[in-house]
């Protein structure tokens, strides 16, 4: 059986540091290198983080803002300017893809930008109301899984498989019952294996050897029974060419122009010649027998570190970037004591600690025992 090729995207991400010309320039490479897609991300600050967030350690690498939500609107690009990213990816024979983290965002990709496929950063797998946004689509979508277990992947397709099942049923309300059902559900398995892939990830930049665990991506395929792909956050191409010869579909890796500039992602990046030799050596493990790739495999050091046991959940370096990544229920305007919790008065967004967004329906309707200011967790 010929393998089918690997799909390979190039994660601009937030590399151009704001900057649409570096943006352009991104497109370039990537598309020189080889790759079959360039991602960017969407995203309005104000609707992702409150001044509560802090940062990550990756994330101190840019000195030049104290907080979070500083460094993040620091790194937003004009809206106006993807539809030119857009049209410049067609140009250069490369597929446009983009990560949106707000359903603003999302309606403005599918409506105005019409990329082939969704992306969903791992930081979103318990974020519940943009899962079912996400699912609404009837788009293709990645998600990525950094930090998450088993059981947190599974939560999250059940809340996709709802949305696919219901995209165009306003009348059904969510619930964690119905996304278990639709996740069990023939008709749900069948939307899921049409619609969704899921990339293994290690939330960390770089990403330490130890915690790599390339075995989950062989676990995840068999207990889900989806395409698996890899996004890879290591130095190096070593864990992106393993990837490959163990069956993922996908390949996300970072590049940048340069690695010293400064911003959260540079330094754990691959440079132009990086990216084009990772490129030019997925496809030529693409084109092995299973003996050479097996010689392959043993002559890459610290493969069996790499490999981990396999057991898909957040490792000793992603622990601590849970809390951070991941977003809490928070009040979207202040509340009053005996005001009804509903959807213009709760918001979803990266702060302090609190309740996961999967509880977001559970609170809906229900009174407000506190006295909430703009931005507060929700207790």
């Amino acid at each position: 059986m010929i393998k089918q090729k690997t799909f390979v995207i190039a994660e601009a991400g937030v590399n151009h540091n704001g900057n649409p010309s570096l943006a352009f320039e991104l497109i370039d490479i990537a598309a020189d290198c080889g790759a079959d897609a360039v991602k960017f991300q969407l995203f309005d600050s104000e609707e992702i983080a409150t001044e509560y967030a802090e940062k990550a350690n990756y994330q101190l690498k840019d000195n030049n803002h104290s907080k979070q939500f500083e460094m993040l609107k620091s790194l937003e690009l004009p809206k106006e300017i993807y539809k030119d990213l857009k049209d410049y990816c067609s140009i250069k024979k490369i597929d446009f893809l983009c990560t949106a983290f707000d359903k603003n965002n999302i309606n403005f990709l599918v409506e105005k930008i019409k990329p082939k496929k969704l992306k969903i950063a791992s930081g979103e797998i318990t974020n519940a109301p943009l899962l079912l946004a996400f699912a609404k689509t009837n788009y293709e979508l990645i998600l990525s899984t950094g930090m998450s277990t088993i059981n947190e992947i599974k939560e999250a397709l059940g809340v996709i498989a709802f949305g696919l099942i219901n995209k165009d049923n306003k009348n059904i309300t969510p619930s964690r019952e119905k996304f278990i059902t639709a996740f069990e559900s023939d008709f749900g398995k069948k939307k899921l294996e049409e619609k969704v892939s899921l990339l293994h990830c290690t939330t960390e930049y770089p990403a330490p050897q130890k915690d790599l665990n390339l075995k989950a991506i062989e676990s995840m395929k068999n207990f889900f029974h989806l395409n698996i792909g890899y996004s890879d956050h290591s130095e190096g191409i070593d864990a992106s060419i393993v990837s490959v010869i163990l069956g993922a579909t996908i390949i996300e890796k970072h590049f940048t122009l340069d690695k010293n500039l400064v911003g959260p992602d540079h330094s754990a990046s691959l440079d132009a010649n990086e990216l084009k030799n990772l490129i030019l050596k997925i496809r030529l493990v693409e084109g092995m027998t299973n003996e050479e790739k097996n010689r392959h495999l043993s002559s890459i050091k610290n493969l069996n570190v790499i490999m981990g046991d396999g057991i898909k959940e957040p490792k000793e370096s992603e622990v601590k970037n849970i809390d951070i990544a991941r977003r809490h229920l928070v009040a979207n305007k202040n509340i009053q004591i005996g005001e009804v919790f509903n959807e213009k008065n709760i918001s979803c967004k990266r702060s302090k600690k609190g309740l996961s967004p999967i509880l977001y329906w559970d609170l809906l309707g229900h009174i407000s025992k506190s006295k909430y200011n703009k931005d507060d967790i929700i207790k």
